[in-house]
């Protein structure tokens, strides 16, 4: 058996919690070990909230924010950083965009005026956007056109899977409406979505903690607040009743794949939690179900396994298999459904359990071992759970899930009938 710690005996991550009066949410973790200090700020933006013709306008900001402000010349974000001993970096995903910095603590000054000054007076202009729609051209280029299986994961998939909901769209955008972009659509959106109020500050490290408010209070402060309202109403999609088959020719690729995906409930359903582990049973690592018995033992398949994007309003898990010379994808197909379906009908062993449980509870342990991954479970936490505290007892979740639970959700969502089977092909 494996042995699990308590909860009294898992490091507890402190922190101090407070909302500016423009609605800025600030979370400080303080810890005087190392002389650094992590700073992040997350906008509770992504592809979620564009509208159609609009795609690609949050990983768009994502590169534009670095191009210079009203008092920041045009690229000096990355030379500011560096010449003060620092590494800084961003990202995108459906919901989210997120901008972090790791500093020496006497550095904490710079971060949190060059943050200050992306939210309030980031260069939104004609020269700037058009050096980095081409940026971004070339991104989608290099990542996405040409690269095998990339455009069925990022584009195909979600547009068959999502009917109505923003999730449909790839992140990285389509290149017609990276065109049709004019300057006031990009100042609207960051009007719209740069504002504290859309926003969670999160400062972890050495630092003093009357200092950093009182400098959050000074650089952050006098930004207006947004003028939305942000408890923006969820997009229902339609269950899917029956099994979306589609063909996909991809002229990056030689060997034919499968591509099983299904829809899930939000980050936050219990039951999110449980599809974890599933994905981890059926994919992760050498004793795995679906590497083991499809590419080690029936050699069906060159490579196959799962993954799952949990995300704010439905998930995404997708079971794949790339088949070996001689295999057809109806074969491989009903092969990955036999273990599928045996996982629905058999479920796993306790032994197996506590096992994925296990690397779940290392993985709780290990996240919250850097100063840059307590700010990012602080940001993540009170950005989709509003409760940052689960920093500290979110492994009680994966505690609580029972070998029946493992049966019941495969039943619930691992289902033909609700699910798109994309077939990816060579041009040949």
């Amino acid at each position: 058996m494996f042995n699990s710690l308590k909860a009294d005996q898992v490091p507890k991550i402190k922190f101090f919690e407070e909302i500016l009066s423009n609605g800025l949410h600030v979370i400080l973790h303080q810890d005087n070990t190392n002389p650094l200090v992590s700073i992040s700020v997350l906008y509770h933006v992504g592809t979620k909230n564009e509208s159609p013709g609009k795609s690609g306008f949050a990983h768009f900001f994502e590169h534009l924010m670095f191009e210079g402000s009203k008092n920041i010349k045009r690229g000096e974000f990355f030379k500011h950083i560096a010449s003060n001993g620092g590494k800084n970096n961003a990202y995108t995903n459906h919901d989210e965009t997120c901008y972090y910095e790791v500093l020496p603590s006497d550095r904490l000054p710079l971060a949190l005026w060059l943050e200050s000054e992306r939210m309030l007076h980031a260069k939104i202009d004609k020269e700037s956007i058009n050096i980095q729609r081409e940026v971004v051209k070339e991104e989608k280029k290099m990542q996405i056109e040409n690269q095998p299986y990339a455009k069925a994961i990022s584009e195909i998939i979600p547009s068959l899977l999502f009917n109505k909901h923003p999730y449909k769209y790839p992140i990285i955008g389509f290149e017609k409406d990276l065109d049709s972009a004019t300057e006031v659509d990009y100042k609207r959106f960051y009007e719209t979505y740069y504002v504290p109020n859309n926003a969670t500050l999160v400062v972890a490290g050495d630092f003093d903690m009357k200092e950093a408010r009182d400098l959050i209070s000074t650089y952050f402060s006098p930004i207006p607040k947004g003028k939305i309202d942000f408890h923006m109403k969820r997009i229902e999609e339609n269950p899917i009743r029956k099994e979306i088959f589609s063909t996909y020719v991809d002229k990056n690729t030689k060997v034919p794949g499968v591509f099983l995906s299904y829809r899930l409930p939000k980050i936050t359903d219990k039951d999110s939690y449980v599809l974890k582990i599933i994905d981890h049973i059926l994919s992760s690592g050498e004793s795995s179900r679906i590497m083991k018995n499809i590419v080690n033992k029936k050699q069906l398949a060159s490579y196959a396994g799962s993954f799952l994007d949990a995300m704010e309003d439905y998930g995404i898990f997708i079971i794949y298999g790339l088949i070996n010379p001689g295999v057809t994808l109806d074969n491989l197909t009903k092969v990955i459904d036999k273990e599928i379906e045996n996982l629905k009908k058999n479920g796993i062993t306790s032994y197996e359990l506590e096992k994925h449980k296990n690397f779940f509870e290392k993985k709780f342990l290990f996240d919250n071992y850097s100063m840059s991954g307590i700010a990012a479970n602080l940001a993540h936490y009170h950005l989709y759970y509003k409760n940052a505290d689960l920093i500290n007892t979110d492994i009680e979740k994966y505690r609580e899930i029972s070998v029946e639970d493992i049966k019941i959700v495969a039943n619930k969502y691992l289902n033909k009938n609700s699910r798109v089977r994309l077939y990816n092909v060579p041009a040949s």
